[in-house]
């Protein structure tokens, strides 16, 4: 503990002789970011928390908004992430199977994951990741996506990155409907009304697939429903203070495929999974002229019940956190700003055949920043202190430099941590002498212009180091030490891994109307304690993609995802072959105020499998409209 706080008071003493943590040209309303959608975003609340522009971090940060989700259609998150240097992703069967997104060879329990600010992650779930399989885009505004670690800001979970949600925001009202195959339904619609001081929205979504067979030796159909609503309310109570309300809920139903007696080889069943999730927040955003104060109290709960045929519950869970937050930024002098922050969480899950259990988590930062120009620089440091492990020090720092024609280069440094779930913590499996897991993470790139416009060309290398990795360990023979009262095993600190490589980005405007984009990764994953790949990590990945718009409106698009061959297990016996995946994309508008879409989706109809065992969407048509008033 001593060696933590000396840290702590080390990173804090260096901060005040050396410059800056953050800066914002003006403060920014976020009533006045939720009705810019027609504007591309170039604010990120990742990098730093409450919002700067991209070119004063030196942090790799990737933003895609709504009229990039719009073009790409459907209401599959994947197929837009995958526009994402450094993302890859895992998924159990088709939509709403579980979906795992790994950022720069971190797996994904090691994302943070947030909607609007508020973090989503099932405190049951045995590792506390995110499941992108229930998330759909219909009620999707925008994601902002930081690589790297960022604990000194986030606190836990931020080793690999954080991918920030934000609900959609409309004024008038919007909706789409589409329909294609598998016998598929989507539908979404959104609406708000706002004028001087306030505004309100509301969205929600519909989805239903018959699908396909989970297992991919089966042949029974695995279907999947979802309903998702949300909104949001901002009001100015003062030309300086604003107070604010989001609140998602959602509730699906999927068909599930399992092990079942004789053979217990994965095959079909009829087993289906229920899951109900709730998170929201309310706060209050201070804008003074020379003080920034944003402070909110967070709700996020996710139930799941696992039914079989006969419709009785054979699993159930409920993970749950509540969280307090107070993040501010003063403008000290001149170009010095000083970021600053505290965090408490509650925590608690219970589960099928386990204890309940609870457990809470303290954290407050500072971080110094100085902008001047096309000059931007930060230095920081967090201390956590969680109630069944102590304490955990954590700093980052980043600069970019801004020269020549539109060219910036950036670097950050940064450490991440994640504590271990209760799961691993307080279950019949667990173990409360675990440490948390800790990283190190580098990156350093080169960048010419904007992500979506003009010419953009953009470099980054990176390295991340991990140790202290909480692995699962067998019990099997051993009756002593941490295998005691434990006999079918137990969680322990035993892993170590890296992943380093690059990534690359080009788009540029051919001709009127024609924009050809690119990115590629590459991503060397080791587990360095046995020296071989991390699982489901492929090196090679990326995604080419074009849009066309004609004079009169038509608009053409095509995606072509790449990836590379990986392994699906942890001792790289099992291997999961490369596949290329080609979509195309049209939409017409018919008049000022409808638009009717079409696409087809993995084109050549290719066979593959990102988790062995489970099969993956063939080609489909869909074809869809859209109406605004």
């Amino acid at each position: 503990m001593g060696v933590l706080v000396r840290k702590f008071f080390f990173f804090l003493t260096v901060s005040s002789i050396s410059v800056a943590a953050q800066a914002q040209d003006g403060a920014v309303h976020q009533s006045d970011v939720v009705l810019a959608d027609s504007v591309r975003p170039t604010i990120t609340v990742t990098a730093n928390g409450l919002g700067t522009a991209i070119a004063n971090t030196g942090q790799a940060v990737t933003i895609i908004d709504r009229e990039e989700i719009d073009s790409v259609q459907g209401a599959d998150a994947t197929r837009v992430l995958r526009r994402t240097p450094g993302l890859s992703f895992s998924r159990n069967g088709g939509n709403g199977g579980f979906t795992g997104v790994n950022l720069r060879g971190a797996n994904s329990q090691q994302v943070l994951v947030l909607v609007d600010g508020v973090r989503v992650a099932d405190p049951a779930a045995p590792g506390g990741g995110f499941d992108f399989g229930n998330l759909l885009l219909g009620t999707a505004g925008k994601f902002d996506i930081l690589r790297g670690s960022n604990s000194t800001i986030w606190g836990s979970d931020a080793i690999g990155g954080v991918v920030d949600i934000s609900t959609r925001g409309e004024t008038g009202f919007l909706g789409n409907a589409e329909y294609g195959s598998r016998d598929t339904l989507f539908t979404s619609a959104a609406g708000g009304i706002g004028g001087d001081g306030y505004y309100a929205g509301l969205t929600g979504s519909w989805y239903r697939t018959d699908g396909f067979s989970t297992a991919a030796s089966g042949t029974e159909r695995d279907g999947f429903e979802q309903l998702a609503l949300g909104g949001q309310v901002f009001v100015d109570l003062a030309s300086n203070l604003e107070v604010f309300a989001h609140a998602n809920w959602s509730e699906g139903d999927l068909d599930l495929d399992g092990f079942p007696p004789p053979t217990f080889a994965f095959s079909d069943t009829l087993d289906t999974q229920e899951t109900r999730r709730l998170w929201g927040d309310v706060g209050f955003a201070y804008y003074g002229n020379d003080l920034t104060l944003r402070g909110s109290y967070g709700l996020s709960d996710t139930e799941r019940d696992n039914l079989d045929a006969d419709g009785a519950t054979t699993f159930a869970s409920d993970g749950r956190s509540e969280r307090l937050s107070l993040r501010g930024e003063y403008r000290a002098i001149g170009p010095v700003t000083v970021a600053f922050g505290a965090e408490q969480e509650w925590t608690d899950y219970s589960a099928s055949f386990s204890p309940d259990g609870e457990a809470d988590i303290f954290g407050a930062y500072v971080q110094l920043g100085f902008v001047m120009g096309r000059f931007a620089a930060h230095i920081g440091s967090r201390v956590d202190d969680h109630s069944l492990f102590g304490s955990n020090a954590s700093y980052g720092a980043d600069v970019s430099y801004g020269f020549g024609s539109d060219w910036r280069l950036r670097a950050s440094l940064g450490e991440g941590f994640k504590a271990p779930t209760l799961f691993q913590l307080l279950s019949n499996y667990g173990n409360t002498e675990l440490q948390p897991e800790e990283s190190t993470s580098l990156d350093i790139g080169l960048e010419k212009g904007s992500r979506g416009k003009g010419t953009h060309l953009a470099l980054t290398a990176f390295r991340r180091d991990g140790e202290d990795l909480i692995g699962f360990v067998s019990c099997f023979g051993i009756t002593g030490g941490i295998c005691a009262d434990r006999p079918f095993g137990t969680y322990d600190n035993t892993d170590r891994a890296r992943a380093q490589g690059i990534e690359a980005e080009a788009g540029f405007d051919i001709a009127r109307g024609l924009r050809l984009s690119a990115v590629y990764s590459y991503v060397d994953t080791e587990d360095r304690t046995t020296g071989l790949r991390l699982a489901r990590r492929p090196r090679h990945m990326g995604t080419l993609f074009a849009d066309y718009e004609a004079l009169f409106g038509l608009t053409l698009g095509a995606d072509l995802r790449l990836v590379g061959p990986s392994f699906d297990d942890a001792g790289n016996l099992a291997r999961l072959d490369g596949y290329e995946v080609l979509d195309l994309r049209a939409a017409l508008p018919v008049t000022e105020t409808v638009e009717i879409y079409g696409r087809v989706e993995n084109v050549f109809d290719s066979d593959y499998q990102t988790v062995a065992g489970y099969a993956s969407p063939g080609r489909g048509a869909f074809v869809g409209v859209r109406a605004r008033m």
